[in-house]
């Protein structure tokens, strides 16, 4: 690994004035579970940084927040041991816990954070479909000032962001939640924990009465970048929650994507994958909605 100058601001101002400063040739550190391995393990594919700016000691980027009239905020610099414990996030948003604890091990967990895993931008991040079906918008901050994104919109590529060199995401920002609203998230791996998805699908349902009002499908792993699955969820609303209706969407939703084909799984099964997944968590949706 080659030698880089470390930075550590203790506010925001002076973390954004240092990545404005020293441009491409600065990276920000907020857990490191991606970076200091890609600095370690791939520098002949990795264009190691020559200045570290670490940001956990910046508390503008911490905490997880929730009010009825604005919804839930979490730090860039929140955890993901801190969101899977989260009793905000785990009453009104379960797929995001879900999505949080399955991030490598509990070491990972207690290191690893939300806008680390987003900014790494790899397709197959756990926390991304959970955070997709809930409609989640990342703020940005940079010289220009804040901007809010979709978080559609945030990713253009594996490992790519519509972020600037000189800006951060700060927060997530996710709406106050429908009543009734149930949500489910989980993946499929070779192995155990420590393995990346192959599929990951998350799900959210409103149902009142015998009929889905609004529903949302995310799916990881299937595509350069997480992705919402529309037609799928198109297919779904104003449906009742039936296993006939949902049969239907699983199977749009495993041809609207576009897997890879590569050594963990052949394209064709991952779609296999997708449409068994999204069955299995539209019924866990449904069934929870019902028991709640």
């Amino acid at each position: 690994m080659r030698a880089f100058e470390y930075h550590a601001p203790t506010s925001l101002n002076e973390a954004l004035s240092l990545l404005q400063e020293l441009g491409e040739a600065a990276r920000p550190l907020a857990g490191g579970t991606d970076l200091v391995v890609q600095m370690k393990e791939n520098a002949t594919k990795f264009a190691a940084p020559s200045h570290i700016v670490n940001l956990l000691r910046v508390p503008e980027l911490g905490g997880i927040e929730f009010s009825e009239s604005v919804g839930l905020r979490i730090g860039a610099g929140a955890t993901m041991a801190e969101v899977a414990e989260s009793l905000i996030i785990r009453e009104r948003y379960q797929a995001i816990v879900e999505g949080a604890a399955l991030v490598g091990s509990i070491q990972t967990m207690n290191m690893a954070t939300v806008g680390g895993n987003l900014c790494n931008a790899a397709p197959s991040a756990d926390i991304a479909p959970p955070l997709l079906a809930f409609e989640a918008e990342a703020v940005i901050v940079g010289p220009a000032g804040r901007r809010s994104l979709p978080l559609e919109e945030f990713f253009l590529g594996p490992g790519k962001t519509a972020l600037a060199v000189d800006e951060l995401v700060a927060e997530v920002r996710v709406p106050v939640p429908s009543a009734g609203i149930g949500s489910a998230y989980d993946r499929h791996t070779p192995r155990k924990q420590m393995d990346i998805a192959v599929v990951g699908v998350a799900a959210t349902l409103s149902i009142a009465g015998n009929r889905v009002e609004r529903a949302r499908v995310a799916l990881g792993a299937v595509a350069p970048t997480p992705v919402r699955a529309r037609r799928a969820e198109g297919a779904l609303e104003g449906q009742p929650p039936s296993d006939d209706v949902f049969a239907r969407a699983a199977e749009i939703a495993a041809m609207e994507c576009s897997p890879i084909a590569d050594v963990r799984a052949s394209a064709e099964f991952r779609r296999y994958i997708v449409r068994v997944m999204t069955m299995r968590m539209l019924r866990e949706v449904r069934d929870r909605a019902r028991s709640g």
